[in-house]
């Protein structure tokens, strides 16, 4: 019995030895790449976790040294925080947490630097605006009126224009800009869910400068006595049923 491989078994052979020789090196890169490819995403993908993880201790620390009123430890950990994981969105939230803890026990100008560190660095942008009109708030309460209208002007875009239009009116009642603050009322009360009882306070304030909120968003119509009747036969044969 012939040991030797018959012809068609030697010619593919053959085949398959001529690829290796001209593609081999190169399959041989492309796997390997592949493969340093698959470990880097897992190495990153676990560095991440382990940031996110360290970055979510360091600021459950600060949260609990602002409820314990503890300035000292507030300020190291947000020091912490901002120096070692800035990109993480803990650190634009523990700016806030540290904002508002600093400004309680220490003043205005301590919780300024979290709160511009938070509106210039921050990876969320809703978190940029709220750090915005926090330090635009203390602007106010500092006296520094147009420093805050500087401000406000960079918070639009995240969905809190109506709450910017109503700091932006105070600022501008503070500079004796009245026109100006009607308008921007007029901005914020119709840019303002009715559902929230904030809309009442610049109903308020409308209704300090002359302006009736009624003239800027018309209430819903009541529905005549033919619609009130219909709702009403409805109503009863729901109950009814």
């Amino acid at each position: 019995m012939a040991s030797s491989l018959d012809l068609q078994e030697q010619e593919q052979l053959d085949q398959l030895k001529a690829f290796w020789n001209r593609w081999g090196n190169l399959l041989t890169w492309l796997t390997t790449l592949v493969l340093l490819g698959f470990a880097a995403y897992n190495g990153w993908n676990w560095w991440q976790r382990d940031q996110g993880m360290k970055a979510s201790a360091l600021h459950a620390e600060l949260e609990r040294a602002a409820q314990a009123g503890e300035t000292d430890r507030v300020s190291a950990a947000w020091n912490d925080l901002k120096t070692r994981y800035p990109s993480s969105v803990y650190a634009g939230q523990g700016a806030l947490v540290a904002a508002k803890a600093l400004a309680e026990k220490s003043g205005a100008d301590a919780a300024v630097e979290p709160l511009q560190w938070a509106a210039d660095s921050a990876t969320d942008e809703a978190l940029k605006a709220v750090a915005r009109l926090r330090w635009a708030g203390l602007l106010l309460d500092q006296g520094k009126a147009q420093d805050a209208l500087t401000v406000l002007d960079k918070a639009r875009g995240a969905g809190f224009d109506a709450l910017v239009d109503d700091r932006r009116a105070d600022a501008l009642m503070v500079l004796k800009k009245d026109d100006e603050a009607r308008e921007a009322l007029k901005a914020a009360y119709k840019a303002m869910p009715v559902e929230l009882d904030y809309r009442r306070i610049i109903e308020a304030k409308l209704m300090s400068l002359g302006v009736d909120p009624a003239s800027v968003v018309p209430p819903p119509a009541k529905p005549d006595s033919a619609t009130g009747k219909a709702a009403s036969r409805s109503w009863l044969m729901r109950e009814v049923a």
